[in-house]
């Protein structure tokens, strides 16, 4: 996989900004650092769905913990991910910085949300001929977060996470400008499970997502080519620190 100088830089400063925020000891006492590597599956509209190598940065601190266990003060969390494809022609460059809240229901079960920015490079696409430019799309992110540890010693943990899409902010691809008007959004979602480890210092996990962008079928959206489904799956390791 071929990482742009954009991408390395943002490689970086996800791991500098999640190390130093955890070595403070007034904000970060845990966090997680990981990289995965799995495929991708896209698909545009009616076009020919697409499977390629996919790689991923991801981490995420506590910047306080909840003082008060009675009360049920949630910890505050800070993390980001960055998505690149081996192939950016026919998927995604992904980058998303997000904060949240992570209730304690119970010793095994957190329970809260984030609020993210997440940043999607969109791919054209080849269509009888014609290259046919999409926007990149901006988004702001609310999902559900539940996790569960469980087993001895409440080593292994899954992890639920989904929200609807809200409307993109829509901006100019590198790959060439569109003539098109910005198309309208019908419904949008994204959900996703993981799966994993804790060994210690080192964990090991498995991610599956699922997302989907419907637009209606207007003249921003010819032939529904904007309509975008895509499957994500990844096993990785990581540090706890």
């Amino acid at each position: 996989m071929k990482l742009c100088r954009m991408q390395i830089v943002a490689v970086c400063l996800l791991f500098l900004v999640v190390l130093f925020i955890a070595s403070v000891p007034a904000f970060g006492q845990h966090g997680t650092l990981g990289v995965d590597f799995g495929e991708t599956s896209d698909r545009f509209g009616a076009l020919p769905r697409y499977t390629d190598p996919v790689g991923d940065v991801n981490g995420e601190v506590i910047l306080l913990h909840g003082s008060n266990p009675k009360d049920n003060w949630p910890n505050v969390v800070a993390g980001g991910e960055l998505r690149f494809p081996s192939d950016s022609n026919h998927h995604a460059n992904e980058f998303e910085i997000y904060g949240g809240l992570r209730f304690h229901a119970t010793k095994s079960l957190d329970i809260g949300f984030n609020a993210g920015i997440r940043k999607i490079d969109v791919p054209p696409s080849t269509v009888d001929g014609q290259v046919f430019n999409r926007f990149n799309m901006e988004l702001i992110e609310t999902p559900l977060v539940i996790e569960y540890k469980f087993g001895p010693e409440k080593h292994f943990f899954v992890r639920a996470e989904g929200a609807p899409e809200y409307t993109p902010r829509f901006r100019n691809s590198s790959t060439g400008l569109s003539p098109l008007p910005n198309p309208s959004l019908d419904y949008a979602y994204f959900m996703r499970g993981i799966v994993g480890y804790n060994f210690g210092r080192w964990y090991v996990k498995g991610t599956y997502q699922t997302r989907y962008f419907k637009f209606t079928p207007t003249i921003g959206n010819p032939e529904n080519l904007n309509n975008w489904r895509t499957d994500f799956a990844t096993a990785g390791v990581g540090l706890n620190f």
